[in-house]
């Protein structure tokens, strides 16, 4: 378990600004990851091997995307313990995100919202980054999430996300398409029907290509958004499939407010993740594992915040889960609590 309770940090992060918090904590992370100093925050790993899309995964408990959106503290999430780490959503270009503030929490709730609209700074500075890492060779799985440039028009979208893939492909374990944040224009509109089959079949012709020049497969997972109904499940679940997709990540944030209204920043825009998330995207993953079948493979994210959270998801049809917004109210020692769970359940 970490040197540091983090029941003695919170109170002073939930003191600042959220953004500000969340900088100030990736800033220490960068600094001190590599160095004996993870002692304060890092756990040891869980066994609790899977394997998934031909991936050897070390336990079920992955870092969702969003938290590290530039690569810099891979190697600090991967010493809290993580079998798996996502990073990004990374774009072509470096690009500010909307205006501040975006990000708002609801303690009340456990949750958070956030319209940041993937600040990162661009593919390059990403991918150096990712190079620098060290997670892979101490035997973690590293997801690289991509996405488009806000200033790029949605009928090119497929554009940015090629580019993105062409960039990654070489230094990731699997590749994740982010097509349902809520915080790029149209973006979400690229889980229709036609959008979702055109993006795809050029993702899976361009995979193919790459796998070709660089001798190796990798799997690519799509994340999908917990506000759709049933029958657009249900095209995504076969779209997914025809164009051989290697999994999806179910869910990202959701636009509904309905389990926080009344609560200060509810009415914020942007997306809502945490605890109010739970049971709608447990209830995506259990539809998709409907359609989809008991071998396909489905990260499932969103509102885990204790051990048997994981397990539930885990029940719901995902094989493997990841948590964000938990960690930052349960802190680092939620992810050795989740893999534990997870293992003990699997006896």
């Amino acid at each position: 378990m970490p040197l540091l309770p983090y029941g003695l940090a919170r109170p002073f992060l939930f003191g600042l600004d959220p953004e500000a918090a969340h900088e100030l904590t990736m800033e220490s992370l960068a600094r001190t990851q590599r160095t004996p100093l993870t002692c304060l925050f890092g756990s040891s790993r869980v066994s609790d091997p899977i394997t998934l899309a031909g991936l050897n995964f070390p336990n079920r408990v992955g870092m969702a995307a969003g938290l590290d959106k530039n690569a810099r503290v891979i190697d600090a999430l991967g010493a809290m313990g993580f079998g798996f780490v996502e990073v990004g959503t990374v774009t072509p270009l470096g690009q500010p995100g909307n205006p501040k503030p975006r990000m708002f929490r609801l303690p009340q709730a456990n949750a958070l919202i956030n319209r940041l609209g993937f600040n990162n700074e661009g593919l390059d500075s990403f991918i150096a980054n990712v190079q620098q890492a060290r997670f892979r060779q101490n035997g973690g799985l590293l997801g690289l999430n991509i996405g488009k440039n806000a200033a790029t028009p949605i009928e090119n979208a497929t554009d940015d996300y090629l580019t993105c893939l062409d960039g990654v492909y070489p230094h990731a374990d699997y590749v994740t398409v982010n097509i349902s944040s809520p915080n790029t224009k149209n973006l979400r509109a690229l889980q229709s029907d036609e959008a979702l089959d055109g993006l795809l079949s050029a993702v899976a012709t361009r995979r193919e290509q790459l796998a070709q020049q660089h001798g190796r497969r990798v799997p690519v997972f799509v994340k999908i958004a917990p506000d759709l109904d049933a029958a657009q499940i249900d095209v995504i679940a076969a779209t997914l499939q025809r164009h051989g997709m290697d999994g999806v990540v179910a869910t990202n944030t959701t636009l509904s407010r309905e389990a926080v209204k009344g609560l200060p920043h509810c009415d914020e825009a942007g997306g809502l993740s945490g605890a109010p998330v739970f049971e709608a995207s447990n209830a995506v993953i259990r539809q998709l594992r409907a359609k989809l079948g008991k071998g396909f493979p489905i990260i499932g994210v969103g509102g885990i915040l204790s051990g048997a959270d994981a397990v539930t998801k885990i029940e719901a049809g995902a094989d493997v889960v990841q948590i964000y917004t938990g960690l930052i109210y349960k802190g680092p020692g939620l992810v050795q609590e989740a893999a534990s769970a997870l293992k003990a359940a699997r006896r």
